[in-house]
């Protein structure tokens, strides 16, 4: 298979991958295309070329949220990923539309470790299997299924990150209504 071909093939699922576990557009656009750019294949010796490319970007985004130029860029502030917006109304990218996760659902994977993010998005997006995912870290099965059930208890006992200004918030909202309510009558 030519790499225009491969390129245009698995473009939007790996953009997908990369987008899910970064959270940054342009860092995942960066991801897929340094790898198509640096892609030397021999597609003989491959057996299954999505898992192959889904793979080495999994890989490549764990690389990037573990380098010293992403601990060097440090927000202090609670960390929001970019919501992606989408203006072309091609069917296929109409597919990866309604397949990305939601914003916040990218806010809640923030709170797991790069590794954890990984197993989570590849089992629960992509419902790839635990031999899968072990295949594709370097880790074995039951080492991926228990990361899987910590990243999975982490979500689930998320708390916000302020929440001592929910009194204050919740006051201020009781109020907009009451504006909005006294102006309709």
């Amino acid at each position: 298979m030519e790499l225009d071909t491969l390129y245009k093939t698995y473009r939007p699922f790996l953009f997908s991958i990369a987008y899910r576990m970064l959270g940054s557009v342009t860092d995942a656009e960066d991801i897929v295309h340094d790898l198509f750019l640096q892609l030397k294949l021999d597609t003989d010796e491959i057996k299954d070329m999505k898992a192959y490319l889904a793979k080495i970007t999994t890989n490549r985004c764990l690389n990037y949220l573990k380098s010293a130029r992403k601990r060097r860029e440090v927000y202090t502030g609670p960390w929001l990923p970019e919501p992606r917006v989408n203006e072309t109304d091609q069917p296929l990218d109409k597919v990866v539309t309604d397949e990305t996760v939601a914003y916040a659902f990218l806010v809640l994977l923030e709170q797991l470790s790069p590794v954890e993010r990984a197993v989570f998005v590849l089992r629960e997006a992509f419902t790839y299997s635990y031999e899968d995912i072990a295949e594709m870290l370097e880790k074995n099965k039951v080492n991926c299924r228990k990361i899987y059930s910590r990243a999975k208890r982490k979500l689930q006992n998320y708390r916000p990150v302020h929440p001592e200004d929910t009194k204050h918030v919740d006051l201020l909202a009781k109020k907009i209504h009451k504006s909005i309510c006294d102006r309709k009558l």
